[in-house]
């Protein structure tokens, strides 16, 4: 197990490394100087000013010495020019905005907690009510609740957040008025606030990914049921609910959790539609108009942490795979 785990843990690095490298070219594959962009208005902006940029922000170094740089002060920090104009940018340091010249971390801490909020509610939400019907479906098969869960699913899969956002907007806010247009507020703040404005936003994004997980929990299910270790458990006399929850469950949650996982990493690099429906800003949206303004720190600090989320969720699936099958450890 543990050779396992350090196997996984070391390809998660050299996972992040290559990201990291491919993320910096980014830097130099625009069509303007990474100088240039700090200085603004291009009209305005002479070489004189983009030089001192370049000298400040340390671009007037080799490409190699610049990632060097710019690594290890997500590690241990970094200063920012010299002298009286020098500024320190503690770890992890991940550069300035060029939009507003405020620390990329900054923006992070602020966005960040708006996107994880969104995504764990939804998460619980999808999980729960999804693999709840696809397993009681796959045991009902065949009943009118069989028939009413593959239903959902179909309706679930065919219909974008893009339509089933404004539609719970205009049902819950602007008709009934049963609820507030949903405005961000932290959890430490107040928590009944924070979970009523995130509560749209839970139902939307839940909603969709739940019939998808409905579908895969009945079909894995069914899967499952006709295995030969399934029939033998209940031909040593095994109650229904130890053979369905101790054995079928157990075997047919393992390709559930490794799609939670890739789908938990893949929203908590942003979930920039469901954000821009209700009016969140949050790191979706964030580095949706860093891509747009070139803004290049932020848009490389939030691939950098899309692509961590990424590899830890795979790397957490992987470990459960060893609590949840046993083969995986006896492999």
């Amino acid at each position: 197990m543990i050779r396992f785990f350090v196997k996984k843990a070391l390809l998660a690095v050299a996972t992040l490394f290559t990201v990291s490298v491919l993320t910096f070219g980014l830097f130099f594959a625009v069509p303007n100087s990474p100088a240039e962009l700090m200085c603004g208005n291009r009209k305005t902006c002479t070489a004189e000013q983009q030089e001192s940029i370049a000298r400040r922000m340390g671009l007037d170094k080799p490409v190699v010495q610049q990632y060097a740089d710019f690594m290890a002060g997500i590690v241990k920090g970094r200063t920012f020019g010299e002298g009286e104009a020098a500024r320190d940018c503690p770890a992890p340091c991940l550069g300035y905005s060029f939009r507003n010249d405020e620390p990329v971390t900054d923006i992070i801490g602020r966005t960040l907690p708006v996107t994880l909020s969104i995504v764990f509610g939804a998460a619980v939400v999808w999980l729960l009510i999804g693999v709840s019907v696809g397993m009681i479906s796959a045991l009902r098969k065949g009943t009118i609740f069989d028939k009413g869960a593959v239903g959902f699913s179909l309706t679930g899969a065919s219909m974008p957040i893009l339509l089933f956002g404004p539609l719970l907007l205009i049902i819950f806010v602007y008709e009934t008025g049963l609820l507030g247009y949903p405005t961000y507020v932290p959890i430490t703040e107040n928590p009944l606030r924070w979970a009523a404005a995130m509560l749209l936003p839970w139902l939307a994004l839940g909603f969709i990914n739940s019939a998808s997980y409905a579908r895969l929990a009945r079909a894995q299910m069914l899967e499952t049921l006709s295995e030969d270790f399934v029939r033998t458990a209940r031909a040593k006399g095994m109650t229904k609910m130890r053979v369905y929850g101790r054995h079928a469950l157990r075997a047919a949650i393992t390709p559930i959790v490794t799609i939670a996982g890739l789908d938990l990493g893949t929203y908590l690099g942003g979930t920039v539609v469901t954000e821009t429906i209700f009016g969140f800003t949050g790191l979706g949206k964030a580095s949706l108009n860093a891509a747009i303004n070139l803004d290049m720190p932020l848009v490389m600090a939030t691939v950098l942490l899309a692509a961590l989320f990424i590899v830890a969720a795979n790397l957490v699936v992987d470990v459960l795979y060893s609590f949840i099958d046993p083969r995986v450890r006896l492999a």
